[in-house]
């Protein structure tokens, strides 16, 4: 089958600044997509030049630089003490980035779209491993609601232009990422991310123990962000929901969202001791049982994907060493301005 994506395509990554939508970028330029040569561009405006809070703003751009496909990968993103924090943030932001930037192409005319979402839109306590069709079949978790329900409506959005109008949008939900990029926070960053930092800086600081949230039993899956750029690149090549071959779900209905991981978890105990040993921190660990574990386990079903032709590449062993020297890389040059 020939790719669904042309070299000579004019590509919009929004977001493209962020861990995920730089992933997406080296992806598409790894196989030489926005090809100035052949006529084709990347376009990727940072939020001075494009926000995509204002609607009007978004519409004017579209039609000035008329991309082929876009590829919606901003959001604002957090982990649960920001989301439990900010839930109204959460929300209007998230649904006004996703509405504009959506609609603003479908109108516009782009041939292809590709959201990207979380696996947050599963119910709390859904089936293991999660498969596509449990979405929307039980309760979300309760300190990611907000954002969780932003990206079922961008899944739902991208679903309803297409059976209304033959829009080729598709959505993507990743299990969570790690790697270049990512937000080391101490308080609005993500478990993985977050540990690394915790670790780095007990280890410079000679501490002998480091106190983790909750009682590390909650399995979790985590994919590396370039095995997620490929997956990207490698659905807007090979899948359009439009496509009669195209996945379907157990009621025989064309897949609107295909789930992205490795099909592989681990304890957040686990985690914990393989980022100390990354590291190189020697202490002890500590759990403080009083602070929330958050869902109990969250493992996606993957075949599709795979079915598709795509798998994931890179294993923790080989990605949390690259994840510390990135961390160790941002530090660096933070040093260096001040």
């Amino acid at each position: 089958m020939s790719s669904l994506i042309k070299a000579g395509d004019r590509f919009f990554v929004a977001g493209a600044r962020g861990m995920a939508g730089s992933a997406i970028c080296r992806a598409l330029q790894e196989k030489g997509y926005g090809d100035e040569a052949k006529g084709g561009a990347l376009l990727i405006p940072n939020r001075q030049e494009l926000d995509l809070l204002d609607g009007e703003a978004v519409k004017a751009w579209y039609e000035q630089q008329k991309p082929d496909v876009v590829v919606l990968a901003a959001a604002k993103v957090g982990g649960i003490y920001a989301n439990d924090t900010y839930p109204a943030d959460f929300l209007l932001e998230n649904l006004k980035i996703q509405t504009n930037v959506i609609e603003g192409a479908w109108k516009a005319g782009v041939r292809r779209l590709l959201f990207l979402g979380s696996s947050c839109i599963y119910p709390k306590f859904a089936e293991q491993p999660i498969t596509e069709e449990a979405l929307l079949t039980g309760s979300l978790e309760p300190t990611n609601e907000w954002y969780a329900i932003a990206k079922i409506t961008g899944i739902k959005l991208c679903e309803s232009l297409r059976k209304q109008y033959g829009f080729d949008a598709i959505s993507l939900m990743p299990t969570n990422l790690y790697g270049p990029g990512d937000n080391y926070h101490p308080e609005n960053s993500h478990v993985l991310p977050a540990l690394i930092r915790r670790f780095h800086e007990a280890k410079q600081a000679g501490l002998e123990s480091v106190i983790c949230w909750g009682t590390g039993s909650p399995m979790r899956e985590f994919l590396y962000v370039d095995d997620l750029g490929k997956a990207c690149v490698f659905a807007l090549e090979n899948w359009s929901a439009l496509d009669q071959e195209a996945p379907r779900d157990d009621q025989g209905n064309p897949l609107a969202f295909l789930n992205v991981g490795t099909g592989v978890d681990l304890t957040i105990k686990e985690l914990a001791e393989q980022i100390a040993a990354v590291v190189g921190f020697e202490g002890t660990i500590e759990w403080d049982t009083s602070k929330p574990d958050g869902t109990p386990k969250k493992q996606l079903e993957v075949s599709r994907m795979k079915g598709l032709g795509w798998n994931a590449q890179i294993p923790l062993a080989e990605g949390l060493p690259a994840a510390y020297g990135d961390l160790l890389k941002a530090q660096s040059a933070q040093t260096l301005r001040q």
